[in-house]
């Protein structure tokens, strides 16, 4: 193995997954160890396809996927056990508190109970969830439901963590709490994905971003070497990630 396969925390090949056409489309993508990474496209280009054979959720029809040196189609589980996945539709269970339920997925992974309450108490605290750790879920908002799916995923310290549209129905506050997780999750040498409409988020948080359109990788870098890149020598693309996006995907709209 090179020392490049060494540091990454994910490293995809050809992956292809196809419904009534092709989703994902011999996809080839590789993230560093320790890096904040987002993968943005217009609706349909593939983006949760990809998370979620990444994750486990679906089986590609042809392709590799590494995760942190694991065959994660060989061996399933020693991936799993290493992934944090968060979807955009918080799925927990009503009629347990947030300590409840993290206790429950604590449990799932085999974690020592006492350390796994003290990650637990910390988490909840992180998300300013602390007053309502023991109130029982069916009664909250969906941002508050969402910071606890988010607690959940990452009580067992996952190292790859893996979010499809993560601020979906948070206000302003709770979107800043979880993006400070998330960057201090990055600094002790986590790995972030994460797709998002919101482009300034990206552009904001992210080392490097991937575009992916009809699902493919069709521009990779920092915001900077994407600009770079679609720079026509008229500045068009030189601007914001919104400039650039625009630029790249649908190149007709962004000369108009």
């Amino acid at each position: 193995m090179s020392q490049q396969q060494a540091s990454a925390a994910l490293e995809i090949r050809g992956l292809t997954k196809r419904f009534d056409r092709p989703a994902v489309d011999g996809l080839d993508l590789q993230i560093r160890t320790g890096e904040f990474y987002a993968l943005l496209g217009p609706n349909g280009a593939g983006k949760t396809t990809t998370l979620r054979m990444v994750a486990g959720l679906l089986r590609p029809d042809a392709g590799s996927i590494s995760v942190l040196g694991i065959d994660a189609l060989r061996d399933p589980v020693a991936a799993k056990q290493r992934i944090a996945w968060v979807s955009d539709e918080p799925m927990i269970y009503d009629k347990l508190t947030p300590m409840e339920y993290l206790a429950f997925v604590a449990g799932l992974w085999g974690c020592d109970p006492q350390a796994s309450e003290s990650a637990a108490r910390a988490l909840l605290s992180a998300l300013s969830l602390d007053a309502h750790a023991h109130e029982r879920c069916e009664g909250f908002s969906r941002g508050m439901r969402q910071k606890v799916a988010l607690a959940g995923a990452l009580v067992h310290d996952p190292r790859l963590i893996i979010l499809d549209e993560p601020l979906t129905g948070l206000d302003a506050m709770s979107a800043r709490l979880v993006k400070g997780l998330l960057q201090d999750r990055v600094r002790d040498g986590c790995t972030v994905i994460l797709t998002t409409h919101i482009l300034e988020v990206a552009e904001r948080m992210a080392d490097r971003i991937g575009v992916i359109a009809a699902g493919k990788l069709i521009a990779e870098g920092s915001l900077d070497e994407l600009r770079q890149r679609n720079d026509r020598g008229d500045g068009a693309a030189s601007g914001s990630l919104e400039d650039v996006f625009v630029a790249l995907v649908d190149p007709e709209a962004a000369a108009a």
